[in-house]
């Protein structure tokens, strides 16, 4: 039996002015000069206004949103339909223009780039090889990383060359080709199916007579698993050596490329391209000061000659064809107005947020010491600025600023805290800093263990775990002790 009943529910959508705004804030520099581009070509209503005068963006944005003046269309329909009168100036104009910027010119350059494929299969040709055997050498190619290693199981491979290639082939018959021929090829240890061969082809490439290379060489043959867990003592009494032998040859091995393919491109064509910082921050008097940079983002109006184009269809309130275009017209307006209206609140919340990690982080930017890095949540900033703390994420994320000590990535000054002896709370980073510097300068013979590691940083007033040590090593990229070792 069928009922009917009412139910209350309450919900929130965002609407998609909202979702396109939280897309726009999240975007970089570059990204967003990228979505300006995109949406200039698909809104003709939207256009670069050719006043030689544009505002300072590295400023505050107060001045965007001062009212300039008015203007209204004339018109026959009810024009509140239609276009919107009376219109601000910062609806309608955005100048996102800082001839600051110009430091930062030529920071994106196309160039073209040959893949380690190609470089590999222009050797193979000139190689004297029999067609069967060139085909088989092309695919050993085409199936390596890039890396220049070859990952896949031989017998794989030779499933693969049946099946797709409809060549019938055995095991010793590839890793033939494979050792003779693609890892003859250019750079040496291309073709190598781990670390160790990788090594072995590039010292084996090296046509001397020389005593350290020869003992690497053999090390790396026949003491690998030695050498990568670092028991020099195991083979200096292996070789009967001095342990200047070992340096001279661990210091060949050094030189040695674990990733050949490394120095080319995936693709025939590679962008290569500077970081251009988001924000700007500076230095005066004591006093650090944040701004904007908005670079190749041009001051933006609404189109005149779209708003005559509306009045002149508005006039005509016979034809429905002139009525139709002026409300496809009229959309494009709304559109740009709002997309305009979009690009000053994103700067404005841009600005907002980095105003409110400086006033947080002021010792660092003077300073430039990670040391003077406070702890600084999300939350932090949101509390500061009013904004939820999705939106601070969004604003932080992929973002840099330009620092009198370099280039910072935002996100590097976010932080939890821990509690010292004296109970003040400190950044995470400072410990990570601290922990950093104690095992640089530690006896490099002797590395401290987690333990001693432990000890140091609570007599300097850390008391934390060794657990927590060995995150922060991991974090940091640093090998425990057995793996610092060095003769």
């Amino acid at each position: 039996m069928l009922k009917q009943h009412l139910q209350l529910k309450l919900g929130q959508k965002l609407a998609p002015q909202q979702i396109q705004l939280m897309k726009l804030i999240q975007l970089h520099t570059l990204e967003f000069e990228e979505e300006l581009e995109r949406e200039l070509e698909e809104n003709p209503a939207l256009e670069i206004a050719k006043e030689d005068s544009k505002e300072d963006d590295y400023s505050s944005l107060e001045d965007a949103y001062q009212d300039e003046g008015t203007e209204s269309i004339e018109t026959d329909f009810d024009v509140n339909e239609y276009i919107y009168d009376d219109e601000p100036s910062y609806k309608t104009a955005s100048s996102n223009y800082s001839p600051d910027d110009e430091e930062f010119d030529n920071e994106s350059l196309l160039t073209e780039g040959q893949s380690l494929y190609d470089y590999l299969t222009e050797q193979i040709h000139l190689v004297n090889i029999g067609d069967e055997d060139l085909k088989i050498a092309e695919y050993l190619i085409g199936n390596l990383d890039t890396d220049g290693y070859l990952r896949r199981e031989i017998k794989s491979i030779v499933d693969d060359l049946a099946f797709s290639q409809g060549i019938y082939t055995t095991k010793e018959r590839v890793e033939d080709i494979l050792e003779n021929y693609v890892q003859k090829l250019d750079p040496p240890g291309v073709g190598a199916r781990g670390l160790q061969e990788c090594l072995l082809l590039q010292i084996e490439k090296k046509v001397s007579s020389d005593k350290a290379v020869s003992l690497a060489a053999n090390i790396l043959r026949h003491q690998f698993e030695a050498l990568t867990n670092k028991h020099y003592n195991k083979i200096i009494q292996k070789y009967d050596i001095e342990e200047d032998d070992l340096k001279d040859a661990l210091d060949e091995i050094s030189k040695l490329s674990p990733k050949v393919g490394g120095n080319f491109d995936t693709q025939t064509i590679t962008i290569n391209q500077e970081i251009i910082p988001d924000f700007v921050i500076q230095v005066k008097d004591g006093q650090v000061i944040p701004m904007l940079n908005s670079k190749n983002a041009p001051t933006l109006r609404v189109s005149e000659e779209y708003k005559d184009i509306l009045t002149t269809y508005s006039h005509d309130k016979n034809s429905s064809e002139h009525k139709q275009a002026a409300l496809f017209i009229k959309q494009k307006l709304d559109a740009a107005k709002w997309y305009i209206d979009a690009i000053n609140q994103r700067q404005n919340t841009l600005l907002q947020t980095i105003t409110a990690i400086v006033k947080f982080q002021k010792d660092y930017f003077i300073t430039g010491d990670e040391k003077s890095l406070k702890p600084m949540i999300l939350k932090d900033v949101a509390d500061i600025t009013g904004f939820d703390i999705s939106t601070i994420s969004r604003v932080v994320k992929s973002k840099y600023a330009d620092t009198p000590n370099g280039i910072v990535y935002l996100k590097d000054l976010f932080s939890d805290s821990l509690t010292n002896d004296d109970g003040e709370e400190v950044s995470t980073k400072e410990i990570k800093t601290h922990l950093q510097e104690v095992i640089s300068k530690e006896n490099k013979r002797k590395p401290l263990t987690d333990d001693a590691l432990v000890v140091i940083l609570k007599e300097q007033g850390y008391n934390i775990a060794r657990r927590t040590i060995a995150k922060y090593r991991e974090q940091l990229n640093i090998p425990v002790a057995r793996l610092r070792k060095e003769l």
